[in-house]
């Protein structure tokens, strides 16, 4: 499912933190969302997964407008959250969490099917969490949290899925690891990444953001230019072939400083 955002402007407390931005992901593509923090980020997300209305433009799934044609249940269904911060009940176990990802489809008092039971089991095996079906989410580590979230976004079975900051807590392997599960499932991805390199290895598009805008957004190669990088990020960029895998790797540096300072003479 395509998903897309056309002119979103958001303005809180009379302050614009977004401003005119646009973005585009097709269907089955993993979109980056890159830029320093403070840039916005978090905020687009919100707008594309139902959580803050814009003041101005639209956030499409598919062909609907998620605020003017779609209740908040059927924008569920179409669409999964990896927020950066989920605050949960100490007393939910491991599969409750993951359970909940099947709320979207159900009444408010149906109780789970053998298929919600499998899709719960199939979800924690994919993150490789099913050994800790029955514990409680607050016994876990903050990246052992954050793949029963990914679980539980994966039970929803949306066609489209928002991560922020998806890597947030988890050592390189564990990076590594979740962002090519997300890649592997094949549905729409919209993330906003700190990790330049990992953008440019993984994803098929990008949108950079800087103080509210959209200033570039395309395919890596084209929009991560050094000139952009240092432009944004205020540091210098090397970009090369990954020796391992054969992707776009990306290296930084800071930018070199020139001193400007003149010692002090004295006239005889």
């Amino acid at each position: 499912m395509r998903a897309s955002v056309h002119g979103v402007t958001v303005t809180i407390d009379s302050h614009q933190i977004l401003e005119d931005v646009a973005l585009e992901a097709a269907s089955g593509q993993f979109h980056g969302v890159i830029g320093p923090n403070g840039s916005g980020k978090s905020t687009l997300l919100r707008c594309i997964y139902r959580s803050l209305r814009p003041k101005l433009g639209t956030v499409r799934l598919g062909d609907d407008d998620v605020w003017r044609d779609l209740s908040a249940r059927q924008a569920a269904r179409r669409r999964a959250v990896v927020a950066q911060d989920s605050a949960l009940d100490f007393d939910f176990t491991v599969a409750d969490v993951v359970a909940m990802g099947r709320s979207p489809h159900k009444s408010l008092f149906e109780r789970d099917t053998t298929r919600d039971r499998d899709l719960i089991q199939s979800a924690l095996s994919d993150v490789d969490m099913a050994w800790a079906s029955r514990r409680l989410i607050a016994t876990l580590s903050g990246g052992e949290r954050q793949r029963v979230f990914l679980a539980r976004a994966i039970a929803q079975q949306a066609q489209v899925l928002v991560l922020d900051e998806p890597t947030n807590h988890l050592d390189v392997r564990a990076q590594l690891e979740l962002l090519q599960l997300v890649k592997s499932l094949g549905v729409t991805t919209i993330a906003a990444l700190h990790d330049l390199d990992q953008a440019a290895s993984i994803c098929d598009g990008v949108t950079v953001m800087r103080t509210g805008k959209a200033i570039a957004s395309g395919p890596p190669a084209q929009v991560l230019t050094t000139d952009l990088i240092e432009s944004v990020f205020g540091v210098r960029a090397h970009f090369g072939t990954h020796p391992l895998t054969g992707r776009p790797h990306v290296t930084f540096a800071t930018l070199e400083r020139t001193s400007t300072s003149t010692k002090d003479t004295k006239t005889p």
